[in-house]
């Protein structure tokens, strides 16, 4: 289906009220705009989320690392990051976990 709108003076668009419903596209919404061989290509946030979680957990699988590998990698950067930056000894962090 196509539906042809208006570029208004400073290059805003409206985006049909069927398709914003059927996207569930509501004010203040994030959508991304992609440039295609063929014109631009809008996505919603949602999609543009589920999309960055796909490629991660493939990149993750890639390279063998389990999500459990992945949230203690992430734990210990989050306690490196709070003593080096925040001055935090080693018992605070300890109280954290």
């Amino acid at each position: 289906m196509s539906v042809y709108v208006r570029v208004q003076e400073k290059g805003q668009v409206t985006i049909p009220t069927r398709l914003r419903r059927k996207f569930n596209l509501k004010k203040g919404d994030t959508v991304m705009f992609v440039e295609t061989k063929d014109g631009v290509l809008i996505k919603p946030a949602e999609v543009i989320v589920s999309e960055a979680l796909a490629n991660i957990g493939e990149a993750l699988r890639a390279e063998g690392i389990t999500l459990e590998d992945w949230i203690e990698k992430s734990r210990e950067f989050r306690a490196k990051m709070l003593r080096e930056e925040y001055g935090f000894k080693e018992e605070d962090l300890k109280e954290e976990r």
